[in-house]
């Protein structure tokens, strides 16, 4: 399907950087595409694919290299400034000021741009309104939630009217309800104003949505075209399996996932499996895979697609696979395997725990349990109080009251001690970005006391198990290897139990499957699993799953219950099931507070 006229036309497009020892990085490689006008166009692929550095040389900020591209009729490198005078960007870490308020950044963001003072009073209205923050125009953007701050972000991105408007990642790092108001926004701004809008998504039930999709890897465009044809090449080769009793969907997921020679993708969903078999496997020889479970085709999705195209580039290249931590993990922790005496005893109690800021409460009478080698999801929406949670688990912060016990220590008289005993990955990368992977990890295996041999044995195993590069500059990783990093970093003093904030933010499908691919296998060895996740396709991995809402638990239970009382049924969507919690929830608050 074609649009208006043509926005955007790249030929023989080529991007390249100096590499940190010498050489040439090629971000984007001979590549062409072309966007029109009143559409919606996405851009996907792993993380390092060039999605970023093409969407920063269509709005003028980087010059190519070599090839020819266009945008709104004029060449960028030619006259970059008239381009950027009609083109809106949104990088993926918007420049909010926190201490202004949120009409204070609009004012701001339309003084930069110069925008009349006959137009902006229309103009903010009409913003705050499509934002849902005109209650808010007071507050300090720094005390904004993550999903409200991206859409302050969009609104002042929109304070002039662009011709083109580019998204990288908007949506990453907010839940399900403001994913799903920041796209009813771009559709306003494509049904009301026929704007041309370019987004780069993690997420391919977002790029489905688009008129015309580019999978972009390498640097090169691997195909385009409208969702529905892309993921014609997945016809025939997708099935749900439901396990049988006794196995859980993670570990199916997991033995599934493992078989490359037979089966492209996995990934759990409503209680079962969704996998795509390998175009030229027998299906009759999954037989051993599937132990007994019951497999039904069902219809394919663009993702289904995506994944294929990956798997087959991967195949056909000499370099070393993209998502080789996929493989299954060698024992990282030594620990008794699952069938041990006391595998379902308690290492986290939780009862009645709150946290006030003032006469703000964060955190309302929570309690829960959850119970060695189990792994357990923190979810809801932005500002809900999960990260506060979280990092009072984590003994990070401490609690105005009730009682934390994580691996048979109070926390509340002995933070220090319990924290030799738990391993942490925070949502952004918290290592040392100038120092290389080989030194951030000898670095923290000796804070955390590893020495000599010990030390070298252990950094070596988590090098050889991540697939980490040991001299690459660990500021200059993509996103996914960064968290891989992380994650080595967390396991260095093999911690009995470990946190997870948001591990995957950010990062494409396929680290996604590596990231979790690694973690079953951690639970395998009976370590305990507490992660906060905006991915509900990831609360499907979880033994059970809590959803907080402004500090109080509104489900707690495995993701069957939470669906079950959702209302949403068996096998539905987790997405459908967390909205469906989330506004019943404020539904009963508002009329309770009526009431009173």
């Amino acid at each position: 399907m074609t649009g208006g006229r043509v926005t955007v036309a790249a030929q023989a497009l080529r991007k390249t950087f100096a590499a940190p020892k010498g050489g040439r990085i090629v971000a984007v490689d001979d590549l062409a595409l072309q966007v029109h006008a009143g559409q919606l166009t996405a851009l996907v692929g792993p993380d390092g694919a060039g999605k970023t550095t093409l969407m920063r040389m269509v709005a003028g900020l980087l010059t190519p290299d070599a090839g020819t591209l266009r945008v709104l009729d004029t060449d960028v490198v030619a006259d970059p400034q008239s381009v950027q005078d009609r083109v809106s960007y949104m990088p993926q870490r918007f420049g909010l000021y926190e201490d202004l308020s949120v009409q204070e950044n609009l004012d701001l963001y339309a003084d930069l741009h110069g925008v009349p003072a006959t137009l902006r009073r229309e103009r903010f209205a009409r913003l705050l309104a499509m934002t849902d923050l005109a209650r808010f125009t007071d507050r300090p953007a720094g005390k904004l939630s993550g999903g409200m701050k991206q859409k302050l972000g969009l609104a002042c991105t929109l304070v002039r009217s662009p011709e083109l408007l580019l998204l990288d990642e908007p949506s990453v790092g907010v839940d399900p309800l403001s994913r799903r108001d920041l796209w009813q926004i771009l559709q306003q701004l494509i049904d009301g104003e026929r704007l041309g809008v370019v987004v780069s998504t993690a997420y391919l039930d977002e790029a489905e949505r688009c008129a015309q999709v580019f999978v972009i890897h390498q640097g090169v465009v691997l195909a385009e075209g409208p969702p529905d044809r892309l993921k014609e090449r997945a016809t025939g080769l997708t099935f749900l399996a439901s396990p049988p009793a006794g196995v859980t969907a993670r570990d199916l997921q997991a033995r599934l996932i493992d078989a490359r020679d037979r089966v492209i993708d996995a990934v759990p969903e409503g209680g079962g499996v969704r996998f795509i078999r390998q175009p030229g496997a027998d299906a009759d020889a999954l037989g051993d895979l599937l132990q007994g479970a019951q497999v039904r085709t069902r219809p394919h999705e663009l993702e289904d697609a995506f994944m294929m195209m990956l798997a087959a580039q991967a195949s056909s290249s000499a370099g070393p696979r993209d998502d080789a931590a996929v493989a299954p993990p060698p024992a990282l922790v030594e620990r008794p395997p699952a069938q041990a005496p006391g595998w379902h005893a308690p290492v986290i109690q939780v009862r009645d725990l709150v946290r006030r800021f003032g006469d703000f409460t964060a955190v309302a009478s929570t309690s829960f349990e959850v119970g060695r080698g189990e792994i357990f999801g923190l979810l809801g929406p932005n500002g809900a109080g999960k990260t506060t949670t979280f990092r009072m688990l984590c003994g990070l912060l401490p609690a105005t009251s009730g009682q934390l016990q994580v691996a048979g220590v109070d926390l509340r008289r002995a933070r220090a001690q319990a924290r030799q005993r738990i391993g942490y990955v925070s949502q952004k990368f918290a290592l040392y970005g100038n120092l290389s992977v080989r030194e951030n990890l000898e670095f923290f295996a000796g804070a955390y006391g590893l020495r000599g041999q010990a030390l070298r044995h252990r950094v070596a195993t988590l090098l050889a198990q991540f697939s980490l590069d040991a001299a690459a500059r660990s500021g200059d990783l993509p996103n996914g290897y960064k968290q891989r990093l992380a994650m080595a970093a967390s396991l260095l003093h093999e911690p009995e139990i470990l946190f997870l904030d948001e591990p995957t933010s950010g990062i494409d499908p396929l680290a996604r499957r590596a990231f979790w691919r690694t973690i079953t296998g951690l639970a395998q060895r009976a370590v305990t699993i507490v992660v906060t996740t905006h991915f509900m396709e990831e609360a499907e991995y979880c033994d059970r799953i809590a959803i907080q809402d402004a500090g109080r638990v509104l489900a707690l239970g495995t993701p069957q219950q939470v669906r079950v009382q959702a209302g949403t049924g068996h096998g539905s969507d987790m997405d459908e099931a967390f909205i469906a919690i989330v506004e019943q929830g404020r539904r009963q608050h508002a009329s309770s507070a009526a009431a009173a």
